[in-house]
This record gives C-alpha cells, structure tokens and sequence, in this order.
C-alpha cells in the first residue's frame, strides 16, 4: 500500500526539485535559496508554493524544457505527467492490501502511500475520513502530493453506506481507477469484464427445494423459524445477483433477514 523505498525517494527528489524551481521562478519564499533550503523548509512554505504550481502547469512544461537538474528524460516523463493531477476533496473509505480507497463523487481511486502506508498515518477508527490533497500518476500508479488536510467530519450510517456502495460498485465493474497517465485515462474504466458465473439456476433449485422444508409438532419450535431463515437467504441471494437488483430492495430484504436471526438468538 505504499512505494517502494527506491520510489518514494525518487518522487521527493522529483517532486521537491519542480517546486523549488516554481519557488525560484515566481519568489514566493524570499528566504529559500537552494534546493536543500527549499526541501527542508515548512509544510506550511511548501503549500503557497504548491497551490502555485497547480495553478498554472506550464511552469511543469518549463521546468521540464529547462531541465536544471539534468534529469533523464524517463525522470522527466513522470514529471510532466503531473499535469493529469487530481485536486480536491475525498473519502478515504477503506484500507485493502494493494492500496487506500479514495472516493471523489462517482470516481473511486486506489491510492498508494509514499513512506509510509496510509494505516499508519491513519487509525482505520477514523474511516471514512474526509481529505483534501492532490493525487498524481507515478510510474503507472496513484499517489498523493505528500500533503494533505483532514476534516474533522463524523459520517453517519447512510453517508457510509453510500460510499460503500460506491466502492462494492466500482470494484463489481472493475472501475477502480488505478493510474492516470494519458494514455491510460480514457480507457481505466473499460477493462474487460471477467467472466462472471451465473449463480441463478442453483439458487433457483435450491429456492424449489426450500419450498418443501416444514416444521411439525414432532420437531423442536426452532425448526420453522430456521426453515424460514433458510427461504429468506437464498431469496436474498437471488435478490442480489439479478441484473435488475434493486439496492432499496436488497436491504430491506437484508434486514429482514438479521430480524430472522435475532429471533432465532433470543427463542
């Protein structure tokens, strides 16, 4: 969930590099002199020279004709990609081993971490957590600009549930966006679907078989509300892989369904 240590070095080396030369260019931290200076100056310094940067990015284009560093022309190529940055608000919405969900509107987005993964700057307590950053292609990856503020918002159950949805949707589609390169922009949302199962014709057998489970006074009283817990499952299930699945419907159905099992734990 974060680059490599090679990496992460890399992106500063880069990243520190094109916003001193914007520093430089436009003196908006008149006590910075060198790229050491600037690289070890406040956060608070890097973000007026930051909102600078993305205000205008032609200064990446300059930077990237004047080049004052000498980088190669592939360290090059990944600054100019910069101009397909990402700004505003997000939701971290969840953790998973490969990278941190980030949630802007309909688009969700798989983020890596640079030194350090995003659970250790953040208490998985906390999430959904409401951000402000800027994220950026890096080597055929997502990553944020290193800077980024948290609001100090509480999300109730249905903002929560929203977002999960977004996620459970995008993950379903194979529309999580994963890098922002160019050539890779138009297409991120049409990968080819995989090959999915058609789950309907067991659960319709299954539902049949259901039909014919009963309790009788010669069972114990748990067999009919069991019974009953076994038919509303597999209804959910059919609920749920139809390709016309209602979501209000599938969790009113998923309610029902938690209402048969506190019955069950309290007879």
């Amino acid at each position: 969930m974060k680059l490599s240590e090679q990496d992460a070095k890399l992106f500063f080396d880069l990243m520190w590099a094109l916003q001193n030369f914007v520093n430089q260019k436009l003196k908006i931290l008149s006590d910075v002199k060198s790229l050491d200076d600037y690289a070890a100056c406040s956060t608070e310094g890097k973000i007026e020279v930051r909102k600078a940067l993305y205000a205008d990015t032609k200064l990446i284009d300059s930077y990237v004709q004047k080049n004052p560093q000498n980088f190669s022309d592939k360290k090059l190529s990944i600054v100019s990609n910069w101009k397909n940055y990402i700004e505003g608000d997000f939701h971290i919405e969840r953790f998973l081993k490969r990278y941190a969900v980030f949630i802007k509107g309909t688009d969700v987005y798989g983020v890596l971490g640079l030194h350090q993964e995003f659970d250790e700057l953040i208490h998985r307590s906390n999430l959904p957590l409401y951000v402000n950053t800027v994220l950026l292609p890096f080597k055929g990856k997502i990553i944020y600009d290193s800077l980024f503020q948290a609001y100090k918002f509480y999300f109730g159950a249905g903002i929560k549930h929203e977002l999960k949805e977004s996620y459970m949707r995008a993950k379903q589609n194979n529309r999580i966006i994963e890098r922002l390169e160019p050539a890779q922009k138009g297409t991120q949302k049409k990968k080819p679907k995989k090959s999915l199962k058609n789950w309907m014709p067991e659960l319709n057998e299954l539902a049949g078989r259901a039909k014919k489970l009963r309790g009788s006074s010669e069972h114990s009283a748990i067999y009919g509300p069991a019974f009953s817990l076994v038919k509303a499952n597999i209804e959910f299930a059919q609920l749920s892989v139809s390709d016309s699945a209602d979501l209000d419907h599938l969790y009113k159905s998923f309610l029902r369904k938690i209402k048969w099992m506190k019955m069950i734990k309290i007879m």
